[in-house]
């Protein structure tokens, strides 16, 4: 089947970023991985490759463009090459949207130009200590000052990817209670700058994968937030966070679906190389079987997942959909990348090796972004049951 979910502007663009991360990132990677972090003038040099902008408006520094395609090529790539570009995805596929949904025209005066270069990286704070996915059962708090010019932000964040480097981050809290036939009432999003007075950055947590990507927890001591950082309206939070969650969960899709592909090419390499018994281990007819079988895994995700890209660029990409694309393409990912490091034998359990990287990489999919789980959830709801 003829795939036909790019142009010639994006397979143009696939051939600078692989020209990009050969020079720029697989010499220096195993630097970063040890590490635990890519180094923050990394993502000058992302601003300067044109990354941060392609969806910002171009009155702003960016290309004016609104499609999720080109982030689609770098999951690709950088799956393709065994990297991450570090917490970037953070910056660009779950807080653009919400500074382009939500902020004021002054806002976006301040944010968008230091956005678009990397001068100021930004995260998104949801979860915290003890609540997971129950975001409706956050304990951060912003209470208005009583001249009303900022509000004091009280509380603490965790698994905050992109937190150690982040410049600015938005926060959710609560400016209200919940009501008692509404607990998702009460919430709202801030940009916090993270050079404020009692913010504070607490452990780089240690992960175990995507290790090039710092994960951090947070904490707010009385932390003031001028008025003119709200984003949106007060206490309708929850209700902008759900717009989000179609998007967000296609990018994780689609990098499952990425990382697959990845796997089967690793795998593929290796046993070609590889000789066993006298024979190179591609020639048995069991990893022919393997392999093909990752093959046809991998092509129903790519299916699956350009699909639902199709649909998120048209606006038509539904919670039910998106859940569903997730589930799926992180399930297959799980199989295939499983099986391809066994074709690897010992050598696929060191991390020098991809697919070992990959491999763990890979866990969190089934996890963040709402757990499979969760996902059959939406989908059964979806389906009136």
């Amino acid at each position: 089947m003829r795939r036909t979910v790019f142009n010639e502007d994006h397979e143009a663009f696939r051939d600078t970023i692989r020209a990009f991360i050969e020079a720029e990132v697989v010499p220096v990677y195993d630097e970063w991985f040890a590490a635990g972090q890519a180094p923050r003038d990394f993502y000058y040099k992302l601003g300067e490759l044109g990354i941060f902008g392609i969806n910002v408006p171009e009155e702003f520094g960016g290309a004016g463009l609104d499609t999720h395609k080109f982030e689609a090529v770098l999951y690709e790539e950088t799956s393709r090459a065994g990297v991450q570009f570090g917490g970037s995805g953070v910056h660009v596929l779950l807080a653009l949207p919400y500074i382009k949904l939500l902020a004021t025209d002054e806002q976006k005066k301040r944010y968008l130009t230091k956005f678009v270069t990397g001068e100021e990286m930004w995260a998104l704070a949801m979860t915290e200590p003890g609540t997971g996915s129950d975001v409706a059962g956050m304990k951060t708090t912003a209470k208005l000052s009583e001249d009303g010019t900022h509000y004091v932000l009280n509380g603490a964040k965790t698994f905050i990817t992109g937190g150690v480097h982040a410049d600015r981050v938005i926060v959710c809290a609560r400016t209200s209670a919940p009501r008692e036939d509404d607990r998702r009432f009460g919430i709202s999003l801030f940009a916090v700058d993270t050079k404020s007075e009692g913010y504070s950055v607490g452990r780089k947590l240690d992960k175990l994968g995507l290790r090039t990507s710092d994960t951090a927890e947070l904490a707010f001591v009385d932390v003031k937030v001028p008025v003119e950082d709200l984003l949106g309206e007060e206490n309708k939070g929850f209700y902008y966070l759900g717009q989000n969650l179609p998007s967000e969960r296609w990018g994780i899709a689609f990098g499952a679906y990425a990382q697959a592909k990845a796997a089967v090419r690793f795998a593929q390499q290796y046993v070609t190389d590889r000789t066993v018994f006298g024979k190179t281990v591609s020639s048995f007819q069991n990893t022919k079987f393997e392999l093909a079988a990752c093959q046809a895994e991998v092509d129903a995700a790519e299916a699956v997942a350009d699909r639902a890209l199709e649909a998120l660029d048209a606006g038509e990409l539904t919670a039910a959909e998106a859940a569903s694309a997730k589930l799926f393409c992180t399930e297959v990912a799980h199989r295939v990348i499983d099986r391809c490091l066994q074709l690897h034998g010992g050598y696929g359990y060191m991390n020098e090796y991809p697919i070992a990287r990959l491999y763990a990489d890979n866990r969190v999919n089934r996890i963040y972004g709402g757990t499979s789980e969760v996902m059959k959830s939406i989908i059964a709801k979806s389906m009136g049951l």
